[in-house]
This record gives C-alpha cells, structure tokens and sequence, in this order.
C-alpha cells in the first residue's frame, strides 16, 4: 500500500502561469493519508523513487519544479515517448521536446528540486 501526502499549497510560478494550485505528492509503499500546507522539496537521489514503477507515482523535474505526470497518458508507468523515464530531471530533454514546456501548465506541482 501506498501513503498518500496530500500537498496543497499556492505555488507562483512563471512555469505554470502565475496560477495557484493544489499540488498532490504521494510517498511510495506507505499506507496513511495527511494533509499539510507546504511544497514537496526534495533532492534528486530522493527524486528518483518516483518513477512510475511498482506503484510509485511518477515525477519529473524541469528547471527546479517537480511536476506529478503520474496521471498524465503520456506517461504510463513513469516512460514517455522514446523512453524518456520519470524520476528525474528533464530539463535538457524537454527543451529538446517539439511540445516545450507548454505541457507544465496542465501539471500538479509537487514541490522544488533541491
């Protein structure tokens, strides 16, 4: 089972738009629920746990921001196309990507990328 840590806090960003949102995290292979009022910091090597796989959510970095994509279609099971993985920074990738970051906006914010 997994813990679910429920974010929710106003992030403004230039990246999402200047927009507040509700930001949803969830801690792999625990099983209770919280609620808190602050971002999600966290380190690459911590990063790197949400991948996608055996039931972690999936989160990606992009220029500091840590985005949840594990709901978005494009990235099942924490891989998008041509096998760009989750659980790490991709800013590199994304500035390469046809799509730039426009995709962002539409993304929950996790936190910062320490």
């Amino acid at each position: 089972m997994r813990k679910i840590l429920i974010t929710s806090t106003i992030l403004i960003s230039l990246l999402v738009g200047g927009c507040s949102s509700a930001t949803q995290s969830t801690t792999p292979n625990s099983s209770s629920t919280t609620t808190t009022t602050t971002a999600t910091d966290m380190t690459t090597q911590e990063l790197a746990k949400y991948d996608g796989q055996n039931g972690n959510p999936a989160y990606v970095a992009v220029n500091g921001v840590i985005y949840d994509v594990s709901n978005a279609k494009e990235w099942q099971n924490g891989i998008h196309k041509n096998g760009v993985k989750a659980g790490v920074d991709q800013t590199k990738m994304l500035a390469q990507s046809p799509h730039g970051d426009s995709v962002l906006k539409k993304l929950p914010v996790i936190g910062k990328l320490k």
